[in-house]
């Protein structure tokens, strides 16, 4: 029987961006762009990842992610693709609103517990976007050696949840940070290393660092 070949899939969450600084939950405004620290980190993951050898490069289509990119990108001569399956959750009406004021709605704790079972207001389940985030993965790496991924929080916790053999209402238990490396290898769904920040320079603060309790969106990370 023929050896089936591997694809390692380096996930990589966007950069700080203004909207974290500020607190709100982004969703898919596309005017969210990174916030200082966020353009410090995008130049600390180009300098990161420079040296390795991707067969391609996929993105949310939204700035944020697209700016994250951009330092990379400029150093080597490679095309990235965007994807809408990559693209952040729909969070409806919620989307722009301020998460210490979200965090005391009912559903905020349905969100935290039980997220199988929610439909933001207006916008996507995360069923919905978890099977959308993984089906574009599998589908890329198929085929491929390394190929890059770039997304969101809550998209990137979902597909290394799935690949753990987690279900949905256990993915609050990954901690997915701003600038932040996870490394998944396909099809075996081994996991490589999760939520890796040790390139960035504030990402080595250790166990202590207070961290965002406001985790929907995949929260600021590491102060």
């Amino acid at each position: 029987m023929a050896k089936v070949p591997s694809c390692e899939v380096v996930l990589v969450r966007h950069a700080h961006s203004t909207a974290n600084l500020k607190g709100i939950l982004a969703g898919r405004d596309n005017r969210v762009g990174l916030s200082p620290r966020g353009k410090i980190e995008a130049e600390e993951l180009a300098t990161l990842l420079q040296s390795s050898e991707f067969d391609a490069i996929y993105s949310s289509p939204l700035r944020r992610c697209r700016e994250t990119i951009a330092p990379l990108l400029a150093r080597r001569a490679q095309k990235v693709e965007f994807l809408d399956g990559l693209i952040e959750m729909e969070y409806g009406r919620w989307s722009g609103k301020s998460l210490p004021l979200l965090a005391k709605e009912d559903l905020w704790k349905t969100i935290q517990s039980r997220p199988s079972t929610v439909r933001f207001p207006g916008g996507e389940s995360f069923s919905e976007m978890s099977v959308r985030a993984n089906q574009a993965v599998l589908a890329q790496s198929s085929g491929k050696r390394r190929i890059l991924v770039v997304s969101h929080g809550d998209v990137i916790k979902s597909i290394v949840a799935f690949h753990l053999g987690l279900t949905l209402d256990l993915f609050q238990r990954i901690a997915i940070d701003p600038a932040s490396v996870s490394t998944i290898r396909l099809p075996a769904s081994q996991i490589i290393q999760v939520n890796s920040t040790a390139h960035l320079s504030r990402g080595a603060a250790g166990p202590k660092a207070k961290r965002d309790r406001f985790t929907l969106g995949g929260g600021e990370g590491r102060k």
